[in-house]
């Protein structure tokens, strides 16, 4: 299986740069994979998960709140707006911030205020099934 570069850079630091054989990540039209020589795209990102397989065959994910990738043939750039490790994730927060959010969308008074709270929705809901799928890949590899 060939590699390429992966860079993951937030707006504050770069937090990933190596090799990979593969990586997957939540695409605004639905998540997608990546492996060498992809044909070239730029997408936009929703919040999840980004997956990424290093040469070593570790795994690592990254939980990201939305962004932009970029694919070459022999390099994927993901600019995110906000990247978080997978194990560095509160669960008790994320699920506030999910009954926070349904509750604002119960009680909107706006539709600026509907969106927000559909969108910090979306996001905790992401948080939480990125907690999930981290905590599943941990169970099956221990």
């Amino acid at each position: 299986m060939g590699t390429f570069k992966v860079d993951l850079v937030s707006a504050e630091a770069e937090i990933f740069s190596g090799q990979a054989e593969y990586v997957s990540m939540p695409g605004a039209q639905g998540d997608f994979g990546v492996l060498t020589g992809h044909a070239p795209f730029l997408t936009t990102l929703r919040p999840g998960t980004v997956h990424i397989r290093q040469t070593s065959g570790e795994e690592i994910f990254f939980y990201i709140a939305g962004g932009f990738a970029e694919v070459q043939a022999s390099i994927v750039t993901v600019m995110a707006d906000t990247v978080m490790r997978a194990d560095d994730l509160d669960e008790s927060k994320a699920e506030l911030a999910r009954q926070a959010a349904t509750e604002a969308l119960q009680n909107q008074t706006s539709r600026i205020e509907y969106a927000k709270a559909q969108a910090e929705l979306m996001e905790a809901a992401a948080q939480l099934a990125a907690i999930s799928r981290f905590r599943k890949r941990k169970s099956v590899s221990s």
